[in-house]
């Protein structure tokens, strides 16, 4: 499967509040959002469950892939595109055995080491960071920079997205290093203006 990596969105309902979910993912699609992650730290599977499906409506019918972080199951019971996950999450090898091979799995990476092993075990892209410091991830420790994601770029030959801290004003940094995409929360969902975030953004 192609994938469109270039403009990655990962969903946090802190910064969706009480918008219409559904009306925020599609306003970010029509503003360039080439690829969607659910992300849901704190829900009850059942909300998981459900954010993802209502949300799944509208990435199919844009035909986006949508991707769910971290949990397997909902991936499964939402037939969603793929899962992203970290390094203390479920190995991949076994992720793959259970998800086949038609989906796709992406692995955060924060070192080469790690970039490579994901590589060597199937991973399908990678999340490189956090770039800068952020605010939305509270177990980070020191951003790589620039320079730690040009490592890594060149260390795989798998797409590499980069995550943490971009926006509009250093977005362009990410992929001068070879990133093939931009991953965002706040700088689209932040806003207001979903649709005109996302463009600046594209």
């Amino acid at each position: 499967m192609k994938v469109d990596y270039s403009l990655y969105l990962v969903t946090d309902r802190g910064f969706i509040k009480d918008r219409d979910i559904k009306k925020v993912i599609e306003d970010s699609i029509k503003g360039g959002v080439t690829i969607v992650q659910v992300r849901e730290k704190d829900a009850s599977t059942r909300e998981f469950y459900d954010t993802a499906l209502s949300i799944k409506q509208v990435t199919d019918y844009y035909n986006v892939p949508l991707i769910i972080n971290d949990r397997i199951d909902i991936a499964q019971a939402v037939d969603a595109a793929g899962v992203h996950l970290g390094q203390s999450d479920m190995e991949l090898n076994i992720a793959r055995k259970i998800l086949g091979i038609d989906k796709i799995i992406g692995i955060s990476a924060g070192t080469v080491e790690e970039a490579i092993t994901a590589e060597k075990n199937g991973a399908d892209y990678l999340g490189a960071g956090a770039i800068f410091f952020t605010g939305s991830k509270k177990d980070i420790d020191t951003p790589i920079g620039i320079e730690g994601l040009k490592k890594i770029c060149t260390s795989v030959n798998i797409p590499v997205v980069g995550i943490g801290g971009i926006n509009a004003e250093n977005a362009k940094e990410i992929l001068n290093a070879g990133a093939a995409g931009i991953s965002v929360i706040s700088a689209i969902l932040a806003y207001d203006d979903i649709k005109s975030a996302a463009e600046k953004l594209k």
